[in-house]
């Protein structure tokens, strides 16, 4: 099992209920609110899970300037008031931040037993191969 300092599992609680305030947001039709509260519990819950100094150059290398000015851009749309533009914003940012995590998402999720089957059948299994490549989103 493995063992979580006291400001990560504090950072695994706001992350779980930022990605909670998102979803439901998102459920209540965009609701303003409930978005930038799950934005910013999630942006702080990150950061206390993997630190700060990680967290931000995690944010800020090179390669990942325009994946960041995407998400947090879309963040700040959402604060701003402007949610469906926001989310847009925040969901492109967060698929070219974390596409370097989904070839072992998928090959994680293939592993499990009904979702692997899911995944293999013929007219999914190439749409999620190609997710699962990570250069697809450029």
């Amino acid at each position: 099992m493995i063992s979580l300092t006291d400001s990560q599992k504090i950072g695994m609680g706001l992350t779980g209920f930022g990605v909670f305030f998102l979803f439901f947001g998102m459920i209540l039709f965009f609701d303003k609110a409930l978005l930038a509260i799950g934005n910013i519990l999630f942006v702080a819950g990150l950061s206390f899970v993997i630190g700060l100094e990680r967290t931000f150059r995690f944010f800020f290398q090179k390669h990942k300037i325009k994946a960041t000015s995407f998400f947090l851009g879309g963040v700040l749309v959402v604060l701003i008031g402007w949610p469906i533009i926001g989310v847009v914003l925040e969901i492109y940012g967060f698929f070219l931040l974390f596409r370097g995590f989904f070839p072992v998402i998928v090959g994680f999720i293939r592993r499990i037993p009904v979702l692997g089957s899911i995944l293999n059948l013929p007219f999914i299994s190439a749409y999620v191969d190609r997710a699962g490549e990570s250069n697809t989103m450029v």
